[in-house]
């Protein structure tokens, strides 16, 4: 670890990345501490502790919404838009020819999905002051964001920090050592740890051993399970022709290419997330409706939320999708067959082109059937094993874990091929 440190520190250009993005994640935590005004934050933070879908739309925001502040909204809604317009590749054959268009069609979309964020932060920042108002710390203080200019300035405060989190974010992938929206949802679970240990310990009693047994024995497996599904891959055996000129004849090699179980990295948690807590922050729009059906399909979709059997299966099930969607976007069978043809390589027994990307795609559907199973079976855990602890910071806690363990993993991984590259490059000028 310190040998790693040191080799970071002694590359000017890695080391400058990573002093920008740890610079900027500090700046992310001061600006979550700034709250919009009207609001006790302690009262906010045990209504937040109280409520399983709100405590994981806690962590989802990076842990910005228990305090209200200006970016209270975190980068869910930037998320949300890139769910939207993923799905909407599977329905547009367009949309879809554009993602598979290279850097081109990648910022285009990306573009989209900013436009697309605006209006989403809009109508989830007046989906949440809603909620509060109706049955949070807002409702026992009737004149806090009681007229139309309050309720206007702070939907625009809290979309303008969710679009200042996103060109944040941005930034940091740009340095290439981890993906900027998670880290920034990192970042968040990360402060707010401390203060949970603390809370913890102070009121820690006998009762609760079990609890904290059952929470150190699901954290250990998750950490194991997280890094042996990450670390796994599916090695393909690649060979290359002989390659004869006029002079000689350059014998042929072999090498493989290798296939990671969990290329999606820590994206299906974040997704499956995002996709449960939507439906059940619409249905509390209507819970004070005048049509009665209306209002009673709104207080069926939250209770049905709040069922733990049905919320374990339709997580489970949402990780195990999205562990499949992502990766058929970023990995494409047909562009590996292609450069593989160009570079005079071939994997023994298959012929070149179509019938390659056919393999690598059967190959690819088969380890990601285990690796999909194995990270949906170690994201619902924490939701089943709360079944017998009757505690509901188990699943949210599991959740943060989860997510911890994957973006330190996927950092770190970024972080050792920069290293490599760094260290390859300077080598090469010597």
């Amino acid at each position: 670890m310190i040998d790693t440190l040191k080799r970071i520190w002694n590359i000017p250009e890695l080391r400058k990345s990573v002093l920008f993005v740890v610079g900027v994640l500090a700046f992310f935590r001061v600006i979550a501490h700034i709250p919009i005004p009207g609001v006790d934050a302690t009262v906010l933070r045990q209504f937040f502790e109280q409520n399983q879908v709100l405590g994981l739309l806690n962590i989802f925001s990076g842990g910005t919404i228990a305090q209200f502040s200006v970016v209270a909204l975190g980068v869910a809604p930037y998320i949300t838009a890139s769910i939207i317009f993923q799905l909407l590749g599977m329905i547009f054959p367009a949309l879809d020819e554009l993602q598979k268009e290279g850097e081109f069609g990648k910022q285009k979309i990306n573009r989209w999905t900013r436009w697309l964020t605006i209006p989403l932060s809009l109508l989830q920042s007046y989906g949440l002051i809603a909620l509060l108002k109706s049955s949070g710390p807002l409702a026992a203080r009737g004149e806090v964001l009681s007229t139309p200019l309050e309720m206007v300035l702070a939907m625009t405060t809290m979309t303008a920090g969710t679009v200042f989190l996103m060109w944040l974010g941005e930034l940091i992938s740009e340095k290439k050592i981890g993906n900027g929206m998670s880290l920034i949802i990192f970042a968040g679970i990360i402060a707010s740890m401390p203060v949970s240990l603390t809370q913890f310990l102070v009121t820690f009693d006998r009762s609760q051993l079990f609890t904290a047994i059952l929470f150190v024995a699901i954290a250990l497996l998750m950490v194991v399970g997280v890094v042996m599904i990450n670390e796994a891959q599916r090695n393909i055996p690649i060979a290359h022709a002989r390659q004869a000129t006029q002079y000689s004849s350059v014998p042929g090699f072999s090498n493989h290419l290798p296939l990671r179980v969990n290329m999606a990295g820590v994206i299906p948690i974040i997704f499956a997330i995002s996709v449960m807590l939507f439906p059940p922050m619409i249905a509390r729009f209507f819970f004070n409706v005048r049509s009665i059906w209306l209002s009673d399909i709104a207080h069926w979709v939250v209770s049905i939320f709040n069922n733990q059997i049905f919320y374990s299966v339709a997580y489970f099930l949402l990780v195990f999708f999205f562990t499949f969607f992502y990766t058929s976007i970023v990995f494409q069978p047909e562009k590996i067959a292609e450069n593989l043809q160009k570079q005079s390589a071939f994997i023994p027994g298959i012929r070149p082109g179509k019938p390659t990307a056919e393999y690598i795609s059967q190959v690819t559907s088969r380890i990601l059937l285990a690796g999909g199973l194995f990270l949906a079976v170690i994201a619902v855990l924490p939701h089943v094993l709360q079944q017998y602890s009757n505690s509901t910071q188990i699943a949210v806690g599991g959740t943060s874990f989860l997510i911890v363990v994957s973006v330190i993993i996927e950092t770190v991984k970024q972080v050792e091929s920069q290293l490599k590259t760094a260290e390859y490059d300077s080598y090469s000028k010597v």
